[in-house]
């Protein structure tokens, strides 16, 4: 009879934080075990608890996580040490991320962040090309990316090419980290990228390897956020390395040397 009341109290007690619980950080059955059975100790509903969290975390975080560098350019007016090449490999990554979940319907925790990396990237993109004096061809880019993206997500598109093109994303990854590393060791400089959003993706590229094995099982995706993480491991470490050198120090030490 006492066992029966402490349910009942319990039950009432989260009622009202059911439902939202349930939606975003874990199964029934996790709810029962910690609410009802007080086995907070549960360790596979501790790592559904954790990824779910971390899912969240990082979606959270990508609403704002290029606006330090889409800022910096603003400010600067200048895309100097940026590649733009680096942003369509950057863009066909997260779209092939983004369809490739959207299809297999991943939950949104597992991936929302594509969402919102690909809205900034496009901005970044489009900053590259007005700053270069094209704004024609930044506006051209974006009408075509957004034409492709259509296409991409319409049921007309096979699950197989999808899945192709989230394969395709490790080379995508490693040329455009690749080519932005070769630019910034060849200026001796990091040039306009923000050090705050090169360390935020770092973090939730790691983030990811983690929840994606937890939410999708899916071995691929975690390929990705490995190669991902150790590409964007390569850049934070580089602007740390260049943290003192800008390219008005550049200028300055060549006017001195002449």
């Amino acid at each position: 009879m006492a066992e029966g009341s402490v349910l009942v109290e319990g039950l009432s007690f989260m009622d009202p934080f059911k439902g939202f619980l349930l939606t975003y950080f874990m199964p029934e059955s996790c709810y029962d075990e910690f609410f009802l059975n007080f086995n907070l100790l549960d360790v596979p509903c501790l790592k559904i608890l954790l990824s779910k969290g971390l899912g969240i975390g990082i979606i959270l975080g990508s609403v704002m996580v290029k606006l330090p560098q889409i800022f910096k350019l603003m400010g600067s007016k200048s895309a100097e040490g940026l590649s733009f090449q680096t942003i369509l490999l950057e863009l066909l990554a997260i779209t092939g991320t983004m369809a490739y979940c959207i299809h297999n319907k991943f939950p949104f925790s597992a991936w929302g962040e594509a969402l919102f990396l690909m809205l900034q990237t496009i901005v970044i993109g489009f900053l590259i090309q007005r700053y270069g004096g094209n704004t024609s061809r930044g506006l051209l880019f974006i009408v075509v990316y957004v034409g492709l993206l259509i296409l991409v997500l319409s049921p007309v598109t096979p699950l197989s090419v999808v899945t192709y093109l989230q394969a395709s994303n490790m080379p995508a990854i490693i040329i455009g980290r690749l080519i932005q590393a070769v630019a910034n060791f060849r200026n001796g400089h990091t040039g306009q990228l923000s050090a705050i959003s090169v360390f935020l993706l770092f973090a939730g590229s790691l983030a990811r390897i983690f929840t994606s094995l937890q939410e999708t099982g899916d071995t691929l995706m975690a390929l990705t956020y490995v190669i991902s993480s150790t590409c964007n491991g390569i850049i934070a470490l580089q602007v740390l390395y260049y943290w003192n050198s800008s390219p008005e120090h550049k200028k300055k030490k060549k006017k001195k040397s002449e």
